[in-house]
């Protein structure tokens, strides 16, 4: 019998493949355990260039009771979503996620642990604006609003107060057009970001 696979298992599988298929691609941004909703919620791993992707990794260690929480959270931000777990957890994974999401299984082949998609994810249409505006830094915010004359009397105003004006300022399109462009554009990210 082979042993359990864990989130290190996977997360290393899965790395390795984005990284070899995004490899000559520059404006292709990898990001494991990007916050979301203002820090309520993190997935696994995103993928952001001229779409944002996420990957959530359930281990055969794991346990699902918080998938459905996660599963609406993410559907607020991503454009797409994928589960990625093992034999374990498909079956259940599949019966409780929506069906824009992806399904990858990772199990144990001939030549060690490998990926096998299950459910090809499609887009999905129900994203939040005010949710893809936490994703920006305050001051990210902000100057989105200054480019556009919109920032006056907001220079002082708590961060939630910047998110709801910049998500009512435009379209949820060019929204996430603005999001990917700056989740790109950082330099520096947060311990623990």
């Amino acid at each position: 019998m082979s042993q359990p696979l864990r989130d290190t298992d996977i997360r290393e599988v899965l790395t390795a493949e984005l990284q070899a298929r995004y490899a000559d691609d520059p404006q292709t941004l990898i990001r494991h355990e990007l916050g979301l909703c203002a820090g309520e919620r993190r997935v696994d791993l995103a993928v952001v260039n001229g779409e944002m992707v996420g990957y959530e990794i359930k281990s055969d260690v794991d346990r699902l009771d918080r998938l459905a929480g996660q599963a609406a959270a993410y559907g607020r931000v991503f454009d797409r979503m994928s589960i990625v777990t093992t034999d374990r957890y498909v079956d259940d994974a599949v019966a409780m996620l929506p069906s824009w999401w992806g399904v990858l299984r990772i199990h144990h082949g001939q030549d060690g642990i490998v990926a096998e998609q299950v459910r090809v994810g499609r887009p999905n249409e129900e994203q939040d604006p005010f949710a893809l505006a936490q994703l920006l830094w305050r001051e990210e915010a902000l100057d989105e609003l200054k480019i556009r004359g919109l920032a006056k009397g907001l220079s002082k105003k708590r961060r939630w107060i910047v998110w709801q004006h910049l998500a009512q300022a435009m379209s949820v399109h060019e929204l996430m057009k603005v999001v990917r462009d700056r989740l790109k554009a950082r330099r520096e990210w947060p311990t623990g970001t």
